[in-house]
């Protein structure tokens, strides 16, 4: 854009920029002086130990004589890996997502009665309240639906008549309101988008008590109202892998933290909704989908093994793809040898990818999957151990059960929302401290200077 076509406050706002920019960077080398873990991260890429926790754990490595040994993931859900609860589910034939709510919640799992109980409560709380959609959803319509999730918590505050009790049992009732309530939300803000900025029909359907969360899912965004019970499971199986990944993953981290100052159960969400948007967290599976697409779009055949490690090798260097250098859905700051998140998805995307016409997307996924750690290992020059996450595979399972790119992202939300609430819980129960790290100041001492004299 040419300067002169800039406004007057485009012009003032660039050089104010440019100023907060002179005044507000630190060098690399100020960091590495204090020894100061960017990203609370050791230099070995592990995590700051931060806080304990008996919800979740999240084990990629050992540690042998001081080295960081690579081994293949394990995702355990107080203590039970989720290759066995999933295994479990499967083998019954049965949904699993409310019953892994109860697990993180409680802590147990539940009998057959505690688990029908728990079904029964979460589906009276899945409608909104009266006027909700109306004056809160349709009134200011979203171009994201995170944005709308967040903002829709936030507005529930308003609608609870004992929203700053912070006690044990005040906290669960409004936790299980939230993880029954954010589906519905995000089904009528998705609605609202397609009605206001795509100028599509809109498409409300009543609550059917008797469906659990996937089930709802599918049958609000659908016209329809259709889906097969292979479809329902697939997306209970993505609300599983997603529901929680331990104390330290960005968005949990930032519910607790907010937690430990005492502040009330809408706004502690809100600011985990806000920090999973992030395509460096929970939007990254939008990011796998715009790099597949680009790929698909520059090479000419997909199946061709080289060819695409070429291209990748193009992304890496920052010639191709959006310029950041990341090959999208490789990588984890836990896992190296296997992300069980991505094994599961993968394993049961095939044959539904198959069906809807995406097998080609598959392929391709897998081959990325295969080629990119040497792609990394020749472009930056180290050996180092990279996985797929989950976000790799998480976008192809959305689009073969017909979900819009708009709700990724969110349907990760609709999910690790009970982490969250575990979470949360965990914290006002053993916490009681407020969360307060330390930062070095850089600043010398300065005298001031009148108006009149600068």
């Amino acid at each position: 854009m040419n300067d002169n076509s800039l406004s007057h406050d485009d012009k003032l706002l660039d050089s104010l920029a440019q100023r907060l920019l002179s005044n507000s960077t630190i060098p690399s080398q100020d960091y590495e002086r204090y020894n100061i873990k960017r990203g609370l991260r050791n230099s070995d890429n592990t995590g700051v130990m931060a806080g304990i926790t008996r919800i979740c754990s999240v084990d990629g490595y050992y540690i042998d004589d001081g080295e960081k040994v690579p081994k293949e993931g394990h995702l355990r859900y107080r203590g039970l890996d989720l290759y066995d609860f999933v295994a479990g589910c499967k083998q019954d034939e049965r949904f699993g997502f409310e019953e892994l709510v109860y697990l993180l919640l409680f802590g147990e799992l539940p009998n057959r009665i505690q688990l029908d109980e728990f079904k029964a409560l979460l589906s009276e709380n899945r409608e909104l309240p009266f006027d909700f959609i109306e004056d809160v959803i349709m009134r200011a319509p979203s171009p994201n639906i995170m944005n709308k999730l967040g903002s829709s918590v936030t507005a529930l505050y308003a609608y609870d008549e004992n929203p700053d009790d912070i006690s044990v049992k005040n906290v669960l009732r409004q936790s299980v309101k939230l993880i029954a309530m954010l589906p519905s939300i995000m089904a009528y803000a998705y609605q609202v988008k397609r009605r206001y900025f795509y100028k599509k029909s809109m498409y409300i359907h009543t609550i059917k008590p008797e469906l659990g969360t996937a089930e709802t899912v599918l049958r609000a965004i659908r016209s329809d109202k259709t889906f097969s019970d292979k479809e329902a499971k697939l997306l209970d199986l993505c609300l599983m892998i997603h529901a929680d990944h331990g104390g330290g993953n960005n968005s949990t981290f930032t519910t607790r933290c907010v937690t430990s100052t005492g502040t009330d159960t809408y706004s502690a969400i809100a600011a985990g909704i806000g920090s999973l948007k992030g395509f460096r967290h929970g939007g990254a599976n939008i990011k796998v989908s715009e790099m597949v697409a680009d790929i698909f779009e520059n090479v000419r055949d997909t199946a061709d093994e080289e060819a695409v490690s070429a291209y990748l090798h193009k992304i890496v260097r920052r010639e191709a793809g959006d310029g950041s250098g990341l090959i999208y859905g490789m990588g984890h700051a836990v896992y190296t040898l296997s992300d069980p998140r991505a094994v599961i998805l993968k394993r049961n995307a095939k044959e539904l990818a198959e069906e809807k016409g995406l097998l080609d997307e598959w392929k391709l996924l897998d081959i990325i999957e295969r080629t990119a750690p040497a792609v990394f290992s020749e472009e930056k020059g180290i050996a180092k151990n990279i996985c797929a996450n989950v976000d790799l595979y998480s976008g192809l399972v959305y689009r073969t059960l017909g979900i819009p790119e708009d709700l990724y992202t969110p349907m990760f939300a609709c999910a690790r929302v009970a982490g969250w609430c575990a979470h949360r819980l965990e914290e006002i129960a053993t916490g009681g401290k407020i969360m307060r790290p330390a930062y070095k100041s850089l600043m010398k001492s300065d005298e001031y200077i009148p108006l009149s004299e600068r």
